[in-house]
């Protein structure tokens, strides 16, 4: 399967799909679901419709990033995570195509189409240059290996025009905005970020065009909800819902405006560890957004002081021009994590009805594409793709 959300197709799912959730997961889910001519009525079950054009406002996809770093992000030991976030990537081209149409007037789905990431001190420069050595090493979970059984190659790794090393130089003149303090660089053509409320308000009018409807009131027992097929995307309230390990991890985030006679943000996304911390810098229309805390917290969704100067301080080292800026925006949002930092995948293992799409962690966005992969299969009976097999929802409960 190479298009994303699945083109219209003949009809082999349920009379009636309720996605509970109605965020970014949910949406796209529900959207693949509908064009593609799985149900006869999809129902998205969100209670919150507090931001405009009734998209949720208060979940994690409102407050992310929205970057599509499976590279940047990649940390040895973790090659499930990694291969899922590769797959996924480059399911995006087609994902966005498919959603062109649907964009509102004003700023594009796409903000940045690059993304680089570097270490400001040596101890940081050590860590970037393991992890991005082992993330070149890794294979292509979407290239074929050469052949099969004895003697065969192995599956084709990842190119120089997803990772490779760069110069201080180099990455002067790719952001001369940025302060020359970089250690180690590294840039990842392949990444970038997506702007994440204008790719909710495409995904709620992709939706509405196909003909799925909204129930503005809170699941609080899958027992009670009405349909053939149960699509799970709600993020932490997946714990309580399915008994998920799902827990929620606060992450805040900084919405910057760019005044007059400010310095132009940075042109691609900029991600860095400063001191141990790590921080990215992604542009937006106007500005620039700027993360990424992470606290256990539980449901906490409040801005701190402290998460605030940390992320201004870093901001600062990285890019000196930030100081310019108007801070319009400080939102908290809750990441829902898993123990492996792997989502939930699939088909419920005990209720024929439920299929998860949930525990996305930091990725939710990211992870998007591969998600509405995994759902239309399940809903089509066939096989989903061969990296979100490791994110099986019984994993942790099966022998």
């Amino acid at each position: 399967m190479t298009v994303d959300p699945a083109p219209p197709a003949a009809r082999t799912g349920a009379g009636r799909v309720a996605v509970v959730g109605g965020s970014v997961i949910g949406l796209a889910c529900a959207w693949a679901i509908a064009r593609a001519g799985l149900a006869d009525e999809i129902v998205v079950h969100e209670p919150d419709d507090s931001g405009p054009d009734g998209v949720p406002a208060s979940g994690a996809a409102w407050v992310a990033g929205g970057m599509l770093a499976p590279f940047s992000e990649a940390w040895p030991g973790e090659e499930a995570v990694f291969a899922l976030g590769v797959d996924s990537l480059r399911r995006w081209p087609n994902l966005l195509s498919a959603l062109e149409p649907y964009v509102p007037p004003g700023p594009p789905v796409r903000t940045a189409t690059h993304t680089h990431m570097l270490a400001v001190d040596e101890a940081d420069a050590r860590d970037l240059d393991m992890a991005m050595e082992w993330a070149a090493r890794q294979p292509d979970p979407t290239r074929q290996a050469s052949g099969s059984g004895p003697g065969s190659g192995p599956a084709p790794g990842i190119t120089e025009a997803d990772l490779r090393r760069v110069t201080r130089r180099q990455l002067r003149e790719a952001e001369p905005s940025l302060a020359r303090v970089a250690r180690a660089a590294y840039r990842m053509d392949s990444e970038g970020a997506v702007d994440n409320r204008v790719l909710l308000a495409a995904l709620t009018r992709a939706c509405r065009a196909e003909g799925v409807t909204w129930v503005r009131s809170a699941v609080t027992s899958l027992d009670d909800v009405d349909a053939d097929r149960i699509v799970l995307a709600a993020g932490s309230g997946s714990a309580e819902l399915a008994g998920l390990p799902v827990r929620p991890v606060k992450g805040e985030v900084l919405r910057l405006r760019a005044r007059p006679g400010c310095e132009d943000p940075p042109r691609g996304v900029v991600r860095a560890f400063v001191r141990g911390r790590p921080l990215y810098l992604v542009p937006r229309d106007g500005g620039l957004v700027v993360g990424a805390t992470q606290y256990e917290h539980g449901d906490d969704r409040q801005v701190t002081v402290a998460g605030v100067r940390d992320l201004l301080a870093d901001a600062e080292m990285i890019f000196p021009g930030v100081g310019e800026y108007e801070l319009a925006e400080a939102v908290a949002g809750l990441r829902p994590m898993s123990p492996d930092n792997l989502p939930f995948l699939g088909p419920d293992s005990t209720d024929p009805r439920l299929i998860h799409a949930t525990g996305h962690g930091r990725n939710g966005i990211a992870l998007t594409p591969v998600t509405v992969a995994a759902v239309w299969a399940e809903l089509h009976a066939e096989r989903g793709p061969a990296a979100a097999r490791a994110a099986a929802p019984d994993r942790f409960t099966r022998g």
